[in-house]
């Protein structure tokens, strides 16, 4: 085992050596013969897994670890399931079993049964968790776990929890943006996290050294601070098991993140729908099979006279035994039901007790929508000490956020609660994902990004918080509220003007709402910081200091999620709408009542997922006409949704086709000519809406 530091460490803490090695004198034979059970009952059950495919019983997916052995060992005997956090990628199936979990554990997610403690069947196989331990179920998408690894240590940190967190992956996946993003944010506040890098050579059947230029993928991160690098033989059990302890111990008593960079091979193919013999000669597999980890362990302890080649077959016949008997109780569980699609989409939310309708009739002095936004997040900071928010330029000096909306906070409630974050999308969600799997109570707001035009980074970790809780049947849901400043009519042009909730709300697993009005800002917030899971809080900026959107807001205002509000009663027409256009839209309809003694009907939906149809329907009922309108693009927008449903569901009623307003289909403009011309208009509503009066 080799160490690097940066150079900035003094040079005697760099060459130091752990206080406890692992060698051939000082481990116990007892100790050795444990850890020979655990690598062939691994290595047998890696082996046993294609078969299942072959008879279509299961493990339609498999990424053999043959050549990761003794990392694998090492990372599952170093974990303490008390105090730390493992996350495991999909080729991690003896770091599962090193860390104990059961055979038949292995063999229920390997074949997708419903008592699979990682998914109950959801989850592709392969991907071993036990939620429980704090061995979390995460993504196919390769690394992303490190943000979420970072995100516990920072819990941890904060708490003052004496633990660590473990993220394990392949070279390659080194290579996504996000794996960087993760590692500069743990050095940056030293947290306690450890990532292994398991480096087999290959992504898939793509060479290293088109992935890097740096022979190692951890050199490309040396010249971090605040980070140690550990180089080790993944091959080798006591170099393995040096390279795990000492990180261990280094990230507890430095409070700061290591790499581990294991150097193994890869015996097989990347899974089973690879076939590395199009891309590996005969030479190259010949020298990966001389180094395979079991042999190497098995002449070792031959040689040492630790455990006799007969012994060690006596092992391997007790672990095929275990298996067969496992496999024969397994084959007779459950499979997954399909009735059970819908359970754990979502958890149940905060349920508002004052106010069940999100309906109040206070009188008293007006505030704007910025006001009731900033005193709600104080007050709900005040009313859960386990609250936290960040995000890029949240808590500088007097500066809360690009629109001050978070303004004193950071005075109050201190720098542990209210930071900020790189400019790095992906990070501010993902650790947020992260940080709730700590504690439950915790809860966590975040400014997604200071436009919502600029959260395209963060998509990965944000569709990876909409299915957690489905994926891992219920057992973690990130409880998160994503603030983004959505919308145009300020003459912010690309970047700064877009509304994004027609790509946003396609993803089952999180709400989305969208408030037009001061006490619905607060009151929807509200909600949203009491509720388990994760909730998209999309706010139009335009409206932060606009008259028009100013209202009472009671101390406690609570609006429910999934109700709509109608601000303006009407028989002739409804106007099924949200955000800014929920004003354009009452002062159109004001605008028709005089002029044609129409009366129209605005719904201001404010809740986009869950959707209030119901109210919708009912209005449509009554009224037999309905306009659509939003701010983002009429093709492929979220009214298209709307009017399907009314349709679908209130076709009998309707005198009139279903029309939609909403912007032209193409960027908002900067100038103020284009953006004009671009969003919708009271004049566009009110000519759309004639239209359908005179149908």
């Amino acid at each position: 085992m080799t160490s690097k530091t940066n150079k900035t460490r003094k040079e005697k803490e760099s060459a130091k050596e752990p206080d406890k090695k692992y060698t051939l004198k000082n481990v116990k034979p007892k100790k050795f013969k444990e850890w020979y059970r655990l690598m062939a009952l691994g290595r047998k059950l890696d082996e046993k897994a294609p078969n299942y495919l072959k008879q279509a019983l299961g493990w339609s997916y498999h990424a053999p670890y043959a050549g990761h052995d003794a990392i694998q060992l090492a990372i599952g005997q170093v974990f303490d399931r008390k105090t730390d956090h493992l996350f495991p990628y999909y080729r991690d199936m003896l770091i599962a079993i090193s860390a104990g979990i059961s055979t038949e554990e292995i063999l229920r997610n390997g074949l997708s049964k419903a008592t699979d403690a990682a998914s109950g069947g959801r989850h592709m196989s392969n991907h071993f968790a036990k939620p429980e331990w704090n061995i979390h179920n995460v993504s196919s998408s390769t690394g992303n776990h490190t943000l979420h690894a970072v995100g516990v240590a920072r819990a941890m940190k904060r708490y003052g929890h004496k633990g660590v967190a473990i993220s394990s992956q392949g070279e390659s996946s080194v290579s996504e943006g996000y794996v960087y993003e993760a590692i500069n944010g743990a050095s940056n506040e030293k947290l306690p996290v450890i990532f292994v890098f398991q480096d087999n050579g290959y992504g898939i059947s793509v060479p290293k050294k088109d992935q890097t230029a740096n022979r190692k993928a951890a050199d490309n991160f040396s010249g971090f601070k605040n980070l140690r690098i550990i180089h080790c033989d993944g091959k080798d059990v006591l170099s393995s098991m040096n390279a795990m302890w000492e990180a261990r111990r280094h990230a507890l008593e430095a409070q700061e993140p290591v790499i581990v960079h294991a150097s193994v091979v890869r015996i097989g193919s990347h899974s089973n729908s690879d076939r590395h013999d199009l891309y590996r000669d005969e030479a190259e597999l010949h020298c990966v099979r001389a180094n395979d980890p079991i042999g190497k362990i098995q002449q070792l302890l031959a040689d040492n006279k630790i455990m006799s080649k007969e012994e060690q077959k006596e092992i391997d016949k007790e672990v095929g035994k275990l298996i067969t008997d496992a496999h024969k109780k397994v084959l007779k569980e459950p499979d997954p039901d399909p009735g059970s699609i819908y359970d754990h989409v979502l958890p149940e939310p905060y349920e508002p007790e004052g106010y069940p309708e999100g309906i109040h009739n206070e009188e008293g002095d007006k505030k704007k929508l910025i006001t009731a936004l900033n005193e709600t997040l104080k007050a709900e900071f005040r009313h859960n000490p386990d609250t936290f928010i960040w995000g890029q330029d949240v808590a500088y000096k007097e500066k809360g956020g690009i629109f001050n909306v978070t303004k004193g906070m950071q005075q109050e409630f201190g720098i542990e609660r209210v930071f900020n974050a790189p400019i790095a999308e992906d990070y501010i969600v993902g650790t947020a994902n992260g940080m709730t799997r700590f504690n439950e109570k915790i809860r966590v707001v975040i400014e997604g990004a200071e436009f919502a035009d600029y959260f395209w980074p963060a998509m990965e970790q944000y569709v990876e918080m909409t299915h957690d809780y489905w994926r891992s049947n219920g057992q973690f849901s990130p409880n998160v509220t994503i603030r983004l400043a959505s919308g145009g009519y300020i003459g912010g042009g690309l970047y700064h003007s877009q509304t994004t909730e027609a790509a946003l709300t396609t993803f089952p697993g999180i709400r989305v709402v969208y408030p037009s009005f001061a006490d619905d800002a607060a009151g929807l917030l509200r909600t949203a910081m009491r509720s388990k899971g994760p909730t998209l809080f999309l706010e139009p900026k335009a409206l932060y200091n606009a008259k028009v959107a100013e209202t009472v807001v009671p101390e406690d205002f609570e609006v429910p999620f999934g109700k709509a509000r109608i601000r303006r009663e009407g028989s002739d027409l409804s106007i099924v709408t949200y955000g800014n256009t929920t004003h354009l839209s009452i002062q159109a309809a004001g605008k028709i009542a005089e002029e044609t003694g129409k009366e129209i009907e605005v719904i201001d939906i404010r809740s986009l997922v869950p959707l209030d149809s119901e109210t919708i329907l009912e209005s449509v009922k009554k009224t037999n006409r309905v306009l659509v309108v939003h701010e983002d693009k009429v093709f492929s927008g979220f009214g298209g949704e709307l009017a399907a449903q009314i349709t679908g569901e209130a076709f009998e009623y309707l005198d009139a086709p279903v029309k939609r307003v909403g912007s032209a289909f193409t960027p908002v403009g900067f100038h103020k000519n284009l953006e004009a011309a671009i969003l919708p208009s009271v004049e566009t509503i009110r000519a759309a809406a004639r239209e359908l009066l005179e149908y």
